[in-house]
């Protein structure tokens, strides 16, 4: 990695760092300011607290079943599916999965604020959609070129100048077209996208807590099925998003929202605990992941730093993807 190209990463990493410290603070001010309980229209009934309470097994199910599908999905459709029927100046398979994946998301996190028992900040949780929708539809373009790359040669453990197809065009200024067009999808488009995402679940996690009794209510069974793949596929978004450092952040948030709210009698229900205990597993799952990588060293060339969270699909295109053809040669 050149120099200069060096220096923009480590700027983009701090001024991330400073932009998660100051969503943090806004999210912690916020918090301070919710009253112990406050129901959704003034003072209502025990049952309808319960209801609303209640875990939101269709909304999880669906939210987590798009995930894997529409986002997890997108490359492996645009790998597997036959390349005539989408041709590279066209959108392909994976793009027009992009492209649901933009509207069905918000439209889902939408309905779980809707059901949630405790009055939310509206103005807030509406920009923060916005800003989701725009970040991803910025990552939509670049990753759909990046993702034509591959088929041309472009290898993902590699940074954009070194390259084969990319080193030798000319005029050199080619290049910081392909630098900028990384820049938007890895970088201006992934924070647009995933600190909103991330602030929302939040901001729909502070409402999570039910008073205090006796014997906390257990985790449905539903839930508990439900946490696995949720888990890993936060574990994918963390490591594929390089979002590691806005991904601890989060987490903090909500372990000191649970300990903020139990000074004032209240617990998590079943939805704030099956968000909660999702967050965890997935941060188990990667530091499993940066460990078993940790002595990698192409994969250190190209992530150099304190920060060392490779991407499954470089490790894909450095480690997998030949893996067939060498086996072959070798029988």
């Amino acid at each position: 990695m050149p120099p200069s190209t060096g220096r923009v990463v480590e700027r983009y990493r701090c001024l991330s760092l400073c932009l998660c410290w100051l969503v943090g603070l806004t999210f912690w001010r916020y918090i301070r300011c919710l009253p112990s309980f406050t129901p959704r229209h003034g003072a209502i009934l025990k049952d309808d607290v319960c209801r609303d309470s209640c875990f939101h097994f269709d909304l999880w199910f669906y939210f987590t079943l798009q995930n894997w599908v529409l986002d997890f999905g997108r490359p492996i459709a645009m790998i597997v599916l036959p390349l005539e029927w989408f041709p590279l100046n066209r959108p392909s398979v994976g793009d027009y999965f992009h492209m649901a994946y933009n509207v069905i998301t918000p439209f889902i996190l939408l309905k779980l604020m809707e059901r949630s028992p405790k009055a939310l900040p509206r103005s807030m949780v509406y920009l923060c959609i916005i800003i989701f929708v725009m970040g991803s539809s910025i990552h939509l373009v670049g990753d759909s070129v990046n993702h034509r790359l591959i088929f041309s040669g472009y290898q993902l453990h590699l940074s954009v100048r070194e390259n084969p197809i990319i080193k030798n065009l000319k005029p050199e200024t080619l290049i910081d077209s392909f630098e900028l067009l990384y820049y938007y999808d890895e970088h201006l488009g992934h924070s647009m996208w995933y600190i909103p995402f991330f602030l929302i679940l939040c901001i729909y996690f502070s409402g999570c807590f039910i008073p205090c009794k006796e014997q906390q209510p257990r985790i449905p069974v539903a839930a508990l099925l439900l946490i696995g793949p949720s888990s890993l596929y936060y574990w994918y978004l963390v490591t594929e998003g390089q979002i590691f450092t806005l991904f601890i952040f989060t987490t903090f948030a909500l372990v000191a929202l649970v300990m903020h709210q139990k000074r004032k009698g209240l617990v998590m229900d079943s939805n704030g605990r099956f968000l909660f205990y999702s967050f965890i597993l997935t941060l188990g799952l990667v530091a499993l992941w940066i460990g078993w990588l940790w002595n990698d060293q192409i994969l250190r060339k190209k992530y150099p730093g304190i920060i060392y969270v490779p991407e499954p699909w470089a490790f894909y295109t450095l480690h997998w993807r030949n893996l067939p053809s060498a086996k072959a040669e070798s029988s």
